[in-house]
């Protein structure tokens, strides 16, 4: 229920798939299917893990060496150095 009104939520149907639930909460209002009056802020999400597609990328071998060295370095792998420089480098050019 919300506050101040004595009306009933409604039941959130299931969902077949996840264009079937955003076509329907593109037309309905939450607001009569949620109590968000009792909702969790900041949740957890353990088992949610973003999506990743795998990329191929042809590097001179100097430049991969580099990449390599400076990942020992901070002792992290080099592909995952590789994502850090360009998301700070998209950060960069996006502000």
């Amino acid at each position: 229920m919300r506050k101040g009104n004595k009306e009933r939520l409604k039941a959130i149907p299931k969902f077949r798939s996840q264009s079937e639930e955003r076509r329907f909460w593109g037309k309905h209002d939450s607001v009569h299917y949620i109590d968000w009056q009792k909702a969790v802020l900041n949740p957890a999400f353990p088992e949610l893990k973003p999506s990743t597609h795998t990329v191929s990328l042809r590097l001179s071998d100097s430049l991969l060496n580099e990449i390599k060295r400076l990942a020992h370095q901070q002792d992290v792998p080099y592909q995952s150095l590789m994502k850090i420089f360009l998301a700070e480098k998209i950060r960069e050019v996006s502000a």
